[in-house]
């Protein structure tokens, strides 16, 4: 992973009165100590630089900041990405609700995997440590990120929010599709400008360098705008005679992003493992026997670590306290979301609604009713005995 750290040092200080009152003997003390207290000073700093965690700020962190987005204050932003939102600082605000909207569906994707698409409060790289590793789960993550920005600047477009874009204006005239002729009308959304601006401010951390890492999220980078495009649907409103359909005006509008968030969840569990060529300007497949093409698979460089213990160094939060489900064999069942430590199950009691009426005009009553039910956690990890031993 390359490392694109910034650190900031920052020294204060002042003089007291005492410090004062000392005079002329003890600045020239200080003066006569500076350069050893320099030289550590300098090898502080170099350890610092050597063995700092090389984690990355993201633009992902936009979401958290909410309408206080300035862009000198963005953590994680290269050149080109601060000059785009300096320019176009009312697509940052749709960019930052985009980021809440994506991560809310990563987190429903993957609901119960061991992998949950946790996030980290307050930390500018949002997932922590566990997007360092080049494996399925980060190919994911840059896939439904960039979809979302595609996401969130068509549907500004479209709602008249930004001034730079609107409808697509070149859905115009007569066309046609299996029912007949219509015409165009309405308020087309503009993918197309949705998929260029999120290329230019998505991919140009990307393009700054060149190793595999770099190659693979501009690969998933472009499978996730695309995967918004592929379920652009076509709606149309009816003219005519008492309702008939004699008379079309249609437009295109995108699907709801949980269609583009299954689709994904569907390449991340079919990704392709890949290492890069020789001549480091793109990708060959692992897999000697692979036959297909990878154009729109999500593709990883390294395997996950299984998840299962809390891992600082992977970023992993491990699946200790996680709700399981005793009755499923899937990767929400207890055997698998616990890693074979098995569970505790605890009688809790939970309120439903019950035994609803409709009252006229024109209400609903229900009742609270109370029922016992089993929750299922994991089981934290055994420390071995012999490590008890003193």
């Amino acid at each position: 992973m390359k490392g694109r750290n910034m650190f900031c040092l920052m020294r204060s200080g002042g003089v007291s009165d005492s410090s004062r009152a000392m005079g002329i003997r003890h600045r020239t003390r200080i003066q006569h100590h500076s350069k050893p207290i320099s030289k550590i000073y300098f090898i502080f700093i170099l350890l610092l630089l050597i063995f700092t965690p090389r984690v990355d700020s993201s633009w992902w962190y936009i979401g958290a900041l909410g309408a206080r987005v300035i862009c000198d204050n963005i953590p994680g932003l290269v050149n080109k990405q601060r000059q785009l939102c300096q320019r176009h600082p009312d697509l940052m605000q749709s960019i930052g609700e985009g980021a809440k909207e994506w991560i809310k569906e990563c987190q429903h994707q993957f609901r119960h995997h061991r992998w949950n698409c946790s996030t980290l409060d307050r930390d500018h790289t949002v997932f922590g440590r566990v997007m360092l590793r080049s494996s399925r789960e980060a190919a994911f993550v840059y896939a439904i990120s960039s979809a979302g920005v595609v996401y969130a600047i068509t549907r500004a477009c479209s709602q008249g929010e930004l001034k730079i874009c609107n409808c697509d204006s070149h859905k115009r005239g007569r066309a046609s599709d299996d029912r007949g002729n219509f015409d165009w009308g309405g308020c087309s959304d503009n993918i197309n400008y949705g998929i260029k601006f999120a290329k230019a401010f998505v991919d140009a951390r990307e393009r700054m360098v060149k190793d595999a890492r770099a190659l693979m999220n501009l690969h998933n980078n472009r499978c996730g705008r695309m995967a918004v495009k592929r379920f652009m649907k076509l709606e149309c409103k009816c003219h005519g005679v008492s309702g008939s359909c004699s008379l079309r005006t249609c437009w295109l509008a995108m699907s709801d992003f949980r269609r583009t968030g299954d689709y994904l969840r569907k390449k991340y569990n079919t990704a392709i493992e890949v290492t890069m060529n020789q001549d480091g300007t793109g990708f060959m497949v692992a897999d000697k026997d692979f036959k297909g093409s990878t154009k729109n698979e999500l593709v990883y460089v390294e395997t996950s670590p299984d998840y299962c213990l809390m891992d600082r160094a992977a970023g992993s939060l491990g699946t200790a306290g996680r709700v399981c489900n005793k009755s499923s064999r899937g990767t929400d069942g207890c055997e698998v979301m616990c890693c074979g430590r098995g569970y505790d199950t605890m009688r809790v009691k939970r309120v439903t609604k019950c035994e609803c009426k409709f009252k006229w005009c024109c209400a609903v009553e229900c009742k609270d009713c109370e029922d016992l039910v089993d929750v299922h956690t994991c089981k934290p990890h055994k420390r071995p005995d012999w490590l008890d031993i003193t």
